[in-house]
């Protein structure tokens, strides 16, 4: 049940009704939230790392997965997100929908070269197949993720939420992310990743862990209120946000949606090559000690940070994060040793989560209430489709003559160097220019809330 009292909002400047959100709706942001994270994490910067170790994968061949997962994961949220709005349902699609993601996370515990040899051809390049395998497998299972977590759950937290509350739960939110990396950073140092062993026994853990979360959610999630919207065809719900008109009538939100793709864009240069830059490039085999602090502090820092967004506005409060990320980008181009690479990484995640969790913030304000799942889709276009297939693909270009070593079995691997820093610095400076766009239409539509 909720409860209202008298709050100053200063950012409207004047007296709301502030909705006090109950333990049962915080549990489950928080669990539902992390697991989710947790297996994100597993995908996003350890699969590279997976085919990286085990099958010796290009940064090209790096590149392709991170892309390929970005359009499963678009497309099927924007079909998932139409037809939830359309039945007007989020649970279950939660819960079915992590269930489903575990069983999908489980079968990478069988994509091992003395699982796949003995299946192909004589004169068959085994690792060749693994890594084709392994990109199969991880949109299959991005299809799955992302019609829990990006498409439903995302909604939920939108249907569940409103303007006096948002930014508090949206912290929250973001710095799932960056405690997910902390969890997964912390479990990982007891495995062997050159190991093939290790990766059977954590992507089982991960994938019944995942499981019983879905399991949970049929408890634990509180079906919001939502409205069906069966009015219209259903491609005419799915092409809905893509309308001229529609893009028109909704220009700070479209706008909003650009930033935050240019903001993406300069995260995922570094990303996918974060932990072999780390542990390869700078020699840092105990970069989980020296990670977890940072991860620490600047998932502290967001969980405060976000409710930045409620009292001061958008513009004062994503200037200082964006500040903090380039200022991160440009100590760690510049520095090799562990301090400085402390400092630098320390800067870049407190920047990368703080400013996610106002973007996260800004889209919720502007979206439809009517129409959340609907919105989604775009979200995603701009959170994965746009950054995932451009950044990586400009790191890759960046890596394109990188130092090559020579690995054990007389196959070579890259090191991925410094330039990902400058390559991600220089998106930020394009990101500046398209937040100067927004600001100014915000200035225009509405002068209170460009502050």
């Amino acid at each position: 049940m909720l409860h209202l009292k008298w709050i100053l909002s200063e950012k409207a400047g004047l007296f709301m009704q502030k909705t006090k959100l109950s333990g049962r709706f915080w549990l489950a942001l928080t669990v539902f939230s992390l697991v989710g994270q947790v297996a994100w994490v597993v995908e996003n910067m350890y699969f590279n790392v997976f085919i990286y170790k085990m099958f010796h994968a290009s940064a090209a061949q790096i590149s392709l997965m991170v892309a390929a997962s970005a359009i499963v994961a678009t497309l099927t949220t924007i079909f998932i997100g139409a037809l939830s709005d359309r039945v007007g349902k989020r649970k279950v699609f939660i819960c079915v929908g992590y269930l489903l993601w575990g069983i999908s996370i489980l079968s990478f515990a069988l994509i091992r070269v003395d699982v796949i040899s003995p299946m192909v051809s004589a004169g068959a390049a085994v690792t060749t197949v693994c890594i084709n395998l392994t990109i199969l497998m991880d949109c299959v299972m991005t299809f799955f993720g992302s019609t829990a977590n990006d498409a439903c759950f995302n909604a939920w937290l939108t249907d569940s939420t409103d303007d006096t509350n948002r930014g508090a739960a949206e912290g929250i939110n973001a710095m799932m992310p960056m405690l997910a990396i902390l969890v997964v950073f912390g479990g990982f140092m007891f495995f062997d990743l050159e190991q093939a062993a290790s990766w059977v026994n954590i992507f089982t853990i991960i994938g019944v862990v995942v499981l019983l979360i879905g399991f949970a959610g049929f408890w634990l999630i509180r079906e919001p209120h939502v409205t069906p919207s069966p009015a219209g065809s259903y491609w005419g719900s799915i092409l809905y946000g893509f309308r001229p008109s529609v893009v028109r009538q909704h220009r700070v939100l479209y706008l909003t949606l650009l930033a935050f793709a240019g903001f993406g864009i300069s995260i995922q240069i570094f990303m996918p090559y974060l932990i072999l830059y780390y542990e390869k490039s700078l020699g840092m085999e105990n970069y989980v000690l020296v990670m977890a602090p940072a991860i620490v502090l600047a998932a502290v820092f967001t969980a405060f940070y976000g409710r930045r967004y409620d009292t001061a506005g958008f513009r004062r409060s994503i200037l200082p994060g964006i500040a903090l990320l380039m200022i991160g980008y440009l100590v760690l181009y510049f520095t090799r040793g562990t301090l400085p690479v402390f400092l630098g990484s320390l800067c870049m995640m407190m920047g990368y989560l703080s400013s996610t969790a106002i973007f996260g913030a800004m889209m919720r304000t502007y979206t439809p209430p009517e129409q959340v799942g609907l919105f989604q889709g775009l979200r995603i276009v701009a959170q994965v489709l746009v950054p995932g297939v451009i950044g990586p693909a400009i790191g890759a270009a960046v890596l394109k003559d990188a130092e090559l070593v020579v690995n054990g079995d007389g196959t070579t691997s890259f090191l991925p160097n410094a330039n990902i820093w400058l390559a991600a610095f220089a998106a930020g400076v394009v990101l500046c220019l398209l937040l100067a766009l927004l600001f100014a239409r915000l200035a225009k539509e509405s002068p209170s809330s460009s502050q």
